[in-house]
Formats: C-alpha cells, sequence, structure tokens
C-alpha cells in the first residue's frame, strides 16, 4: 500500500490506513462556443446569511454578483452533506443511488456508485478540462472512487465531511483520526498550516492563470466554508468585533473571507479572459446549523431537517451569456438539475440513464415555466420511528398508503408533505445563537403520535399553517406519489458502520 495509490491516511492506534446544444456565443467561423462552467459549492451556508437576504454578514461580492444575474429563490438542496453532493454529480435522487440514508462517513467502504455516470465524466467526454478544488465527501475506499477517478483531470482538497482549516486533521470518532488534505491522489503535508479556504481559491486563481481560454474549462470549487470547526484567519474577526456571541462571530468571518475569496476568483476569470464566455453557479450544500452560529430565518428549522430551513438554499446564476440579468427567479430547481443543465450548455450528447434533473437553463436565462413540478426531497427506511407502531403509521395516519413511521418529503406544486422523524421543526430569529438567551425561540408543539404534515408552501413559506387534517385530499394525493417513488428506490447503502479496518481497500 503505498501513499501515490491511496489518497487518505487515517491514524488508529499508529497504523497507517487509507483507511442539448446551446448557442451561447460565436466565433468568427459563426461556430457555438461551448462556455466555461464554475460551480461554488458553499458548506453550511444558513439561508438568512447573505446580504441580499438582510443579514448582518458582510457579503459585497456574493450579493453583487446576484444582483448583476439571477437570484433562485425557491431553490432546494438536502439537508446534508454528502445527498447534496451526490445528485449534483449524478442528476439522481438519493433513492437512486442507495445513499438514502445520512452522510457517507470515513469508516464506511462506500462511495457514489461507479455504474452511475458523473457529471465531470460526462463534460470530460465533451472536451472540457475538469477541475476540482475544496471538499469531495463522495466516498475514498478505494482509488477509483475518488475525484480524480470520476472524472475531474486534478484535485486539491478534502476527501471525508469536515476537518481543522488549518492543519487538516480530520476524526470520525476519537479513535480514527488521520490527515486529509490531498493533491491528486497523494497527501499534501507540506500545505499543512494554509487555511482552507485560502488555500482552494489560489489553487483556483492557478488553474484559472494556466487554463488555455480555447479549450472549455469545467471547475467546482467546493469550499469547506463555513462549516465547523469555527476558524478563520484573525484579521477577518476584525469586521465582527462588535458581535458578541463567539459562534457567531466566526461563523460570520469565514463567510466574508469566503466572499472576498469568490470575488477574487471573478477577478480572475476577467484577467484571463474567460469571464466573457463563463457561466457561475453558486449554491450552499444545505441549510445552516444554527447550533454553529448559521441563521436560517424566518424559515423553520436547520440543517439535517426537511423543514424549509435545512432545504430551500442560497443560490444564484451569474453570467453575460444570460438573456435576463437583475431578476429574481421563482421557478422551482433542484440541486439535481444542475447535472443535464450542465451537460446541456456543453453541448453534451443526452444521458441515456434516467435522470431525476431537469434542464432548466432556458428557464433561468430566459424565465420560461420550470419543466420541474415536483421534488422528492427523501425517503429514507432507515430512520423509521420505531415508537411509531406500524399498524398505526400505516393504516391510520398512512391512510392505508403510506407507513407514515417512515422519513420523507416531497413537494409537488406548491404543496409539500413531509412524514417520520424530519428534525427539529423550531423557528430560530436572528438575534438567537447559542450562549445568547433564549429569548423569542419558537419551539414546535406536535401532538403525541403525529407523523404527518402538510404546508402551502407558496401562502405559507415558514410552514406555520399544518393542512393535514384539513385536505385528506392532498395528503392521500402525496402518500401515493411517496409510495409510487418507493417501488423504484435502490437498497439504503450507507447505513452500517465499518469497524473492519484492514478491509477498506476495494470492497466498494
Amino acid at each position: 500500500m503505498t501513499m501515490e495509490i491511496h489518497a487518505v491516511l487515517f491514524l488508529v492506534s499508529g497504523v497507517t490506513l487509507l483507511g442539448h446544444h446551446s448557442c451561447l456565443s460565436k466565433t468568427l467561423e459563426d461556430r457555438p462556443v461551448r462556455p466555461h462552467l464554475i460551480f461554488i459549492m458553499v458548506d453550511d451556508q444558513g439561508y438568512g446569511d447573505i446580504g441580499y437576504h438582510g443579514s448582518d454578514i458582510h457579503t459585497p461580492v456574493l450579493d453583487q454578483l446576484a444582483r448583476e444575474g439571477v437570484v433562485l429563490e425557491n431553490y432546494y438542496v438536502q439537508p446534508i452533506c454528502s445527498p447534496s453532493r451526490s445528485q449534483l454529480m449524478t442528476g439522481r435522487y438519493q433513492i437512486h443511488t442507495g445513499l438514502q440514508h445520512s452522510i457517507i462517513r470515513p469508516r464506511q467502504p462506500l462511495c457514489l456508485p461507479q455504474d452511475i455516470p458523473t457529471l465531470p465524466e460526462g463534460l470530460r467526454e465533451a472536451g472540457y478540462a475538469t477541475h476540482m478544488v475544496g471538499k469531495w465527501h463522495l466516498g475514498f475506499c478505494k482509488q477509483s472512487c475518488l475525484p480524480t477517478g470520476r472524472g475531474f483531470q486534478s484535485f486539491l482538497g478534502t476527501l471525508t465531511g469536515s476537518g481543522d482549516h488549518f492543519s487538516y486533521q480530520s476524526c470520525d470518532g476519537a479513535e480514527a483520526c488521520g490527515f486529509d488534505l490531498h493533491d491528486g491522489n497523494r497527501p499534501a503535508w507540506e500545505k499543512s498550516g494554509n487555511y482552507s479556504t485560502l488555500l482552494y481559491i489560489e489553487r483556483v486563481k492557478e488553474i484559472l492563470r494556466n487554463h488555455d481560454g480555447h479549450k472549455p474549462l469545467f471547475l467546482y470549487l467546493s469550499l469547506q466554508a463555513a462549516h465547523t470547526p469555527l476558524q478563520v484567519p484573525e484579521q477577518y474577526l476584525h469586521h465582527y468585533d462588535s458581535q458578541s456571541n463567539h459562534l457567531r462571530r466566526h461563523y460570520s468571518a469565514m463567510l466574508s473571507c469566503l466572499d472576498n475569496g469568490v470575488g477574487e476568483v471573478v477577478q480572475e476569470l476577467k484577467k484571463s479572459g474567460l469571464y466573457k464566455n463563463s457561466v457561475l453557479i453558486y449554491s450552499s450544500d444545505n441549510g445552516g446549523q444554527p447550533l454553529s452560529g448559521a441563521s436560517n430565518w424566518p424559515l423553520r428549522g436547520g440543517k439535517g431537517t426537511y423543514w424549509e430551513g435545512g432545504i430551500r438554499a442560497v443560490g444564484f446564476v451569474h453570467s453575460p451569456l444570460l438573456t435576463r440579468k437583475g431578476v429574481v427567479s421563482r421557478a422551482l430547481i433542484h440541486v439535481s438539475d444542475w447535472f443535464p443543465t450542465l451537460l446541456g450548455l456543453a453541448g453534451a450528447p443526452q444521458s441515456k440513464h434516467i435522470l431525476d434533473g431537469h434542464d432548466v437553463w432556458k428557464t433561468i436565462s430566459k424565465g420560461l415555466p420550470s419543466p420541474r413540478t415536483e421534488i422528492l426531497f427523501n425517503i429514507d427506511p432507515v430512520s423509521r420511528r420505531p415508537e411509531e407502531p406500524y399498524n398505526k403509521a400505516l393504516l391510520q395516519n398512512g391512510l392505508g398508503i403510506w407507513d407514515t413511521g417512515v422519513k420523507a418529503a416531497i413537494r409537488a406544486g406548491d404543496w409539500k408533505l413531509l412524514t417520520g422523524n424530519v428534525g427539529s421543526g423550531d423557528w430560530i430569529p436572528p438575534h438567537y445563537f447559542p450562549s445568547a438567551a433564549q429569548q423569542g425561540l419558537e419551539k414546535r408543539r406536535n401532538e403525541l403520535g403525529k407523523s404527518v404534515w402538510l404546508f402551502n408552501i407558496a401562502s405559507d413559506p415558514y410552514e406555520r399553517s399544518d393542512q393535514a387534517e384539513t385536505r385528506p385530499d392532498i395528503v392521500k394525493l402525496l402518500l401515493r406519489r411517496l409510495a409510487d417513488y418507493n417501488q423504484t428506490a435502490v437498497v439504503a447503502q450507507n447505513h452500517q458502520m465499518t469497524l473492519c479496518w484492514g478491509s477498506w481497500v476495494g470492497v466498494c
């Protein structure tokens, strides 16, 4: 086993283990020029934590980019990391990749299914240069699972879900810790000590400076900020000296550093001449975690939940190639839609596989109606509520159609249905954060045995008026949709923790 072959080292008891064609602009020969695609995914940014949503956090660069582009205000992701990233990379729901339960943990010998094509693989086949910088979190148990094994020509970043932003120490429980920063397929020990956001921005600028503008580029920048641990260079903290809450102060400073870095990326795009033929997409991977300083206000809930605060994301598109700019889009869009949308912009062949995503470029650029009318957020049978008697959950609450003890969420048109244990549904106003008084914190109060909720998100985006009792017709319709989707689900693969350290290699 060599460091060159295996891309991550986990140190356990002193042992090292690997553990459709789009005419966007024209050349002189009047041939379509494929755009450069820049996708920026940030980690755990709250819906309320951006300037154009009225935040106290300073994000002038992001605000300007959004203001000059198309702001996505009906845009959804998944409530936690790996699921969102898997759907971006494949255009498929979690129930169709086996990743419907939780994240991929470092000790699980799993990765994004290798028989499912990825976005960078499709773009590379279409003639794109493909580069990734930042957080992967889609498995690393063997070389073919790594970013460089899934279509990226280069990679600098981390493979696990979180780690120290300076030392890159990553742990999965106290007994499993190791170094997680990789350049290509090798540990990048020499880069330890550099702050992750600044390190990644510098690599992106290097890629842009050295890229041949005649070749289309796909650049995936996946920042770990503002995920815990809440760390940031000292100079960014001074912007928030008046913020008395320690967690909020550090979280805010991380986003300001991120904002500044995105500005540097855009400046480099312009200096290198790539900007005029580029499409930049910005997206959070899930809702913010209020326990770590984030705010999703006025939405309900947060990271890890299927309330709006966990799945409605900050997102926008910025591009000189947009037909209309400076607008807010309220079209229904999901993270799985980027897969067919970007492949369509690239002029890549239509996927031979059934996708859950839709090409939404004309919706974004021209304001046409969205081809998407429905989103299955997830069906997670592993998380079934054990205290919910099966007969009651199916026959009484589920109307004989659906076991409502199963965690599931779906939106169809304006209606959203949730079943099972979908996570904490508190409303946390922006003035409340841990270590502050709990004034103004609204706690949800649900009657014992309740396992079905229904909301009209268009008229009630804050999910304050449950209509499950008053609209049984809609409940029945959406329960049937869940049952239909469940017929197409594959077995959940990521529900067991593997402690057999020696068998990590070659088992997934």
